[in-house]
């Protein structure tokens, strides 16, 4: 696919999408979600990790409300069913580590794009929005799975319901996103933890993320299950081998994400 609202690079292992439609605040049009599912089903095949980040001052808007002529009920759970769907399920279940650098404001869709990474680092600079009650919808794009999972119950009804910006550093004192980092060298710190991720053990990353998804479903017996198997998994790759070898000879270990 030729990218058009989407610019998508790869360098030392780390893919790096940015949403490029500065003009309207990244929103969310049918373009851009096509493009996103793409480039996100495509990065494990030449990198380690990736990130979603936004050209200029936002990081996404949200839903771009001038995208369909038509905003009845059928058109909405369409889009949500057909796009926004596979777009987050695709990201959600990447095999390598997600990072949502949020450079600016997420608001809507956008932020719980941002929320369906594996780490959120946001500049201080940027806020997350739940802004849905404001035009008499409710939160989608998964916004009522990660929210109170993330920050609680009382919590996320409180976001949901006044539609209130939630500043970056609140958002990270209430567990909402990994991290606030101050906007100067914002772009610097982002990078250099994705390339710390880059060069990690790429395999037992995917086993680490699908062992605390599943945790939520299972109970005590069938996580202690679920760990050994994959801890198994863990046991039999060149990176494991690596990471004792290195231990042993007190070194930096070269994974190699195999």
């Amino acid at each position: 696919m030729v990218y058009k609202v989407i610019d998508y690079a790869v360098t030392g292992g780390v893919a790096v999408l940015t949403l490029n439609r500065p003009d309207v605040m990244n929103a969310l049009n049918t373009q851009m979600r096509a493009e996103i599912l793409d480039a996100v089903r495509h990065a494990p095949q030449e990198a380690r990790v990736l990130v979603l980040t936004g050209a200029g001052r936002a990081f996404c808007s949200g839903q771009d409300l001038g995208d369909r002529a038509t905003i009845h009920h059928i058109d909405l759970e369409r889009t949500l069913r057909d796009e926004y769907e596979p777009m987050l399920r695709a990201l959600y279940d990447c095999p390598i580590p997600t990072i949502a650098a949020v450079n600016g404001p997420a608001a809507g869709a956008g932020a719980n794009l941002a929320l369906a990474a594996d780490v959120v680092i946001a500049s201080e600079a940027a806020m997350f929005l739940q802004a849905f009650t404001r035009i008499g919808l409710i939160p989608d794009a998964g916004g009522t799975y990660w929210l109170p999972r993330q920050i609680g119950f009382a919590r996320a009804m409180g976001a949901a319901l006044f539609a209130e910006p939630i500043p970056a550093r609140q958002a990270a004192d209430w567990g909402m996103i990994w991290e606030a980092v101050p906007e100067d060298g914002f772009a610097a710190h982002w990078q250099a933890r994705a390339a710390q991720l880059a060069t990690g053990p790429t395999l037992a990353y995917g086993k680490l993320k699908q062992a605390l998804r599943t945790s939520w479903d299972n109970d005590l017996e069938a996580q202690l299950s679920l760990e050994a198997e994959l801890q198994g998994d863990c046991g039999t790759t060149h990176d494991f081998k690596e990471g004792v070898v290195a231990f042993l000879e007190k070194r930096k270990p070269r994974f190699e994400g195999r």
